[in-house]
């Protein structure tokens, strides 16, 4: 595990995220999901607030996602905790050895990871999962400073078409190269994209994302991370 030292500026960096209001339509839809809640957590406190990313501050792999679930993260205020896509993502890690455990449910739920980092491009919950270009873009500097602060990073394990898109606008990788499950970019000077199909509802209730594909995907993450 990292000490202190190397903590704390990723620490002040989840501060600076966490208290961010710059998107009024986000911070408007992430309040308001607080406070209605849905049924089944009627009665949990919801962090509706901004989501900052966590992890092994020395990590090779990073995973980036889209950005917060509404009665997920946005609940429990750590990224892909309490929803089922993140019931898939970090069973899948614990299977390839990077996380402690296979479940994820609360901030405070013994969840460690190792050599990995789990972060979103966007960090407010946005209605109907879709945020807009100015927010995307208004996130884009706590990704880029992100990544910076996680130097060892190799492997960025992209969750679904618009983790990917926003890697690459990060990374600068043009011509602007094609979203696939298992296709993976090598940046100049920099790290291998890989991409995933994210674990949402709606590919793994479909079949269009299995345990195996997500499986493989990590293993691939882990073989690069040797290079």
């Amino acid at each position: 595990m990292s000490g202190i030292g190397e903590r704390a500026p990723l620490d002040g960096l989840a501060e600076r995220i966490e208290a961010c209001r710059v998107c009024p339509r986000l911070v408007d839809w992430r309040e308001r999901i607080a406070r209605e809640k849905r049924a089944a957590y009627r009665d949990e406190i919801y962090w509706g607030r901004p989501v900052s990313g966590f992890g092994d501050p020395n990590a090779r792999i990073v995973v980036l996602g889209l950005a917060p679930a509404a009665h997920g993260a946005n609940r429990t205020g750590r990224v892909f905790t309490g929803d089922r896509s993140g019931d898939w993502l970090f069973a899948a890690m614990h299977r390839a050895g990077l996380a402690n455990q296979a479940e994820s449910t609360s901030r405070g739920d013994g969840l460690a990871l190792t050599d990995a980092w789990v972060t979103a491009a966007v960090r407010c919950a946005p209605p109907g999962n879709k945020p807009s270009i100015d927010e995307r873009d208004q996130c884009a500097p706590f990704l880029a400073e992100e990544f910076a602060l996680l130097e060892r990073c190799r492997v960025v394990v992209c969750l679904g078409a618009f983790g990917f898109q926003a890697a690459c606008r990060h990374f600068d990788l043009r011509p602007r190269p094609r979203f696939g499950h298992g296709a993976e970019y090598a940046v100049e000077g920099g790290p291998t994209l890989l991409c995933s199909f994210h674990p949402s509802q709606q590919n793994t209730f479909t079949g269009r994302l299995t345990e195996e594909m997500l499986d493989s995907v990590f293993a691939r993450a882990r073989e690069l991370t040797l290079r």
